[in-house]
């Protein structure tokens, strides 16, 4: 399952995707945790230490590296170079696995221990001074959005993407590479503004979305959510001694998260696992193809000086029976 933690800044979406990444190390599922949020806070929430956060490998950097893996044979793809965030797999073409070793990985993801068991870290990597005033964040994301776009996954793995704040992930296809969106939404008007702008941008694309409360302290903050939100509210959060201590950087044993909220994690991975039975991998080929061609006409031909869309393999689709004759 691909799963997305997105919310306005300051929503808890960092600090609800980490538990939900602890819930699932804790019953022993294979996890592949990304930061994608330009401000890196989820190695530090997941407890590595500040220093270990800020060393892990910025994926930005690797992408030479992730193209030139991922274009493999592909003989639609004539050099790296013209790899773009979006450009699709094909015939002869590497694909990404959960549970596999491969060169993306070796230079990208940190194993980061858990109290239940250990999960797989990747992460954009924050600004650089190099960056400041001539580069957009866009393009370090946009290396998520490729190996996505590589990635083949089962029922039973799980890829928790910690997403950028708002409604940026519009700005390209990403927001539909998921199988569920889970939108973290404080008890304001302002904390439910996000959901409507993706409720909006993701109403034509099929995009499983659910809307978690935070911060809710009260029947009036329920109603609410309720009212602003409607069936789109699975679960909410309330006050969390646990988070807090975690917060502090002193976090007890995960088994001692207070049973609501535990039941609420709960409830986040039966909603995903859930939504297995609706993942169509044709329809999401199409819109991989879709956003592809859209960026290549507004910015990638221009950039690359090649025909994008030749890249495209119009008998290719991803998908897990795929994953046996590719890689």
């Amino acid at each position: 399952m691909k799963i997305a933690f997105v919310g306005k800044g300051g929503s808890g979406k960092t600090t609800l995707s980490s538990l939900f990444i602890r819930h699932l190390a804790a019953n022993e599922a294979p996890v592949v945790a990304v930061d994608a949020d330009i401000n890196q806070h989820l190695g530090a929430a997941l407890g590595l230490p500040e220093e270990d956060a800020a060393a892990l490998p910025a994926m930005g950097a690797h992408l030479p590296l992730i193209k030139e893996y991922l274009r493999g044979s592909n003989p639609r793809i004539v050099s790296a170079d013209t790899m773009i965030k979006t450009t699709p797999p094909g015939e002869g073409s590497r694909l990404l696995r959960v549970r596999e070793e491969n060169p993306v990985y070796e230079a990208c993801v940190r194993t980061v221990p858990l109290d239940d068991g250990d999960i797989r870290l990747m992460a954009t990597g924050p600004f650089t001074e190099s960056d400041l005033g001539v580069s957009c964040y866009h393009s370090k994301v946009g290396a998520v959005e490729l190996c996505l776009n590589h990635l083949v996954d089962g029922a039973d793995e799980y890829v928790v993407v910690d997403m950028t704040a708002g409604s940026d992930s519009f700005a390209s296809g990403l927001f539909t590479r998921f199988d569920m969106t889970f939108l973290v939404a404080e008890p304001t008007r302002k904390g439910v503004s996000v959901y409507r702008q993706y409720k909006e941008y993701a109403r034509d694309f099929g995009v499983a979305l659910k809307v978690v409360g935070n911060k809710v302290q009260g029947q009036d903050d329920l109603d609410f959510l309720r009212a602003e939100v409607g069936d789109d509210l699975l679960v909410t959060v309330g006050h969390s001694d646990w988070v807090r201590a975690m917060e502090k950087g002193r976090p007890p044993r995960f088994e001692l998260l207070e049973a609501d909220n535990r039941m609420s994690l709960q409830a986040l991975q039966d909603a995903a696992d859930d939504s297995y039975a609706d993942r169509d991998w044709d329809r999401y080929t199409r819109q991989m193809v879709h956003f592809h061609l859209r960026n290549a006409e507004s910015w990638g031909n221009a950039k690359t000086g090649a025909d994008l869309a030749a890249q495209v393999d119009p008998d290719f689709v991803l998908g897990e029976p795929m994953a046996a004759q590719l890689g």
